[in-house]
């Protein structure tokens, strides 16, 4: 219990605190000090002193905790990638043995809470994130949280996803038998819930300069380890600009998507300032995956298609495709390049469709 103030000396020096501190917070603790610290001055003081510079502490150290971007829930996750490559023998032209590596491909089924909702083929480099990157682009489920475990045992050629409620996918059964079978590697197929969602989204407009283009053209070329070991695969990249923050590469485009969107979903990473690029074709799916990742701007070395450009139409979403070298096409987004870096000129433009 908390001892009264003795009567000589309460009223008059608890006023003389009041109006010496009367400056919101600090004023509200001397006077909690005061009532406890009794009528012996020195002691109060000494008292006062400590508590004042605990409680400094205190909200020195709440105000770095607000400071301090808000924790991302992590799901509890198998460490299972396969190595990229594996040695073969073959023989070339003249009959003669060659030590050589190709890409891996392997079968994934992706199961949640025991049900099984699809089978990728993948290198199996990533398989955690590219399960986690497929149920967030697929809209499978909507929240990070909502996932407590993901293992990957390549013995059952399965991703065992354990939901935090344990009641699986909502209308899964729904989803799994409304579907499109796409024209993409690897996977191949949208769900008709990915396509509810595609047009809630919402791009932010972001400029970007041809030199930085260029840039980004030449430093993807020292990612792609896998292809020029073995080729027969994609790679692809989520870019600050020209910086490289992940790359990926996989059997299939979307498989490398997906598993960049899986480590943009587990490290709490948003799109709307970035640039994806990939090595394969910019088609309808690829395009969807970006805008479901929030990335508002698409580079390929290859070409696009024709819903892949209507999509990026209705979704604003800038594309620029054949980009190798000093050349490059920009088949939506124009007014969001800046030509700050235009080569020289060595022939007359050429007619649509000759590139």
């Amino acid at each position: 219990m908390i001892p009264p103030l003795p009567h000589a000396c309460e009223p008059q020096f608890v006023m003389q605190r009041l109006s010496l501190h009367n400056n919101g917070i600090q004023n509200r603790v001397d006077f909690g000090v005061l009532t406890v610290a009794g009528c012996n001055i020195d002691d109060h003081y000494t008292d006062q002193n400590k508590v004042t510079q605990s409680w400094h502490k205190d909200m020195k150290q709440s105000q770095t905790d607000l400071e301090q971007p808000p924790t991302v829930h992590r799901p509890i996750m198998s460490n299972e990638g396969l190595p990229a490559t594996h040695p073969v023998e073959a023989r070339d032209e003249y009959g003669d043995p060659r030590d050589l590596q190709i890409a891996g491909e392997f079968p994934l089924t992706i199961k949640v809470d025991g049900r099984e909702v699809v089978t990728l083929m993948t290198l199996g480099t990533h398989p955690e994130k590219l399960t986690l990157g497929y149920l967030r682009n697929q809209r499978l489920i909507d929240y990070i949280e909502e996932i407590a475990q993901i293992k990957v045992d390549w013995e059952r050629e399965t991703a065992d996803v354990i939901t935090t409620h344990g009641e699986g996918i909502t209308n899964l059964q729904e989803k799994l038998s409304s579907r499109i079978v796409t024209s993409g590697c690897g996977q191949g197929t949208v769900f008709s819930c990915t396509l509810d969602k595609l047009y809630d989204t919402r791009l932010p407009r972001v400029e970007i300069l041809q030199s930085t283009i260029y840039a980004l053209l030449k430093t993807i070329s020292s990612y792609n380890e896998v292809y020029r070991a073995a080729g027969a695969v994609h790679g692809c990249a989520l870019c600050n600009g020209a910086q490289i923050l992940y790359f990926v590469e996989d059997v299939g485009r979307h498989n490398a998507t997906d598993t960049i969107a899986g480590e943009m979903w587990l490290e709490g990473v948003e799109g709307n300032d970035k640039l994806f690029y990939t090595t394969g074709r910019l088609t309808s799916e690829i395009v969807m995956k970006a805008a479901h990742m929030g990335i508002p701007v698409l580079v390929s070395r290859s070409g696009i298609t024709y819903m892949g450009m209507e999509l990026a139409q209705d979704l604003g979403v800038t594309l620029i495709a054949r980009a190798k070298g000093r050349h490059f096409l920009i088949y939506n987004g124009e007014n969001t390049v800046e030509y700050d870096d235009k080569p020289e000129r060595l022939s007359t433009p050429g007619k649509a469709g000759t590139i």
